[in-house]
């Protein structure tokens, strides 16, 4: 009996982990969404100015930013800046960055909460920097945020 015993304990023991594997679902990449922080102050995606851009509520996503120098630099040799706003003017937590000349990749994932965020320029480029800017739209499925 006490054999019978400690082999089911040792079988148990080898068996156990082959058995209880968790179950691994492939991770999806990152969406990477192309942006131009362009030297007349605009912010653009596929050659539109101010693109609205339509994400998945908790999307991880990698900005490809490529900055153009516009009229005026930050002291640290930023040219542009990103931070998205959401509807209360509130920033978004882990959406702020400080882009220099070339091409830069941030990693950040969408809000989760659907509805329509503002994403401005917090590096006063030129005298346009008021109008650097795009909208980040997060749709749930079957949501109509994105057409009102």
């Amino acid at each position: 009996m006490k054999n019978l015993l400690t082999f089911a304990l040792l079988a148990g023991i080898f068996a156990g982990p082959t058995f209880c594997r968790a179950q691994s679902t492939p991770t999806a990449a990152p969406r990477v969404i192309e942006l131009t922080a362009d030297h007349d102050s605009r912010y653009r995606a596929e050659g539109k100015a101010a693109p609205t851009i339509e994400v998945a509520p908790g999307e991880s996503l990698i900005l490809r930013v490529t900055a153009v120098r516009a009229k005026k630099i930050a002291r640290d040799g930023s040219i542009h800046g990103l931070a998205l706003l959401d509807k209360d003017l509130n920033a978004v937590p882990g959406w702020r960055f400080y882009f220099h000349p070339g091409v830069q990749d941030v990693t950040v994932t969408a809000p989760t909460k659907p509805g329509r965020y503002t994403a401005m320029c917090t590096i006063i480029c030129s005298d346009m920097h008021d109008s650097m800017g795009f909208t980040l739209v997060v749709t749930a499925p079957d949501s109509k945020l994105a057409k009102e």
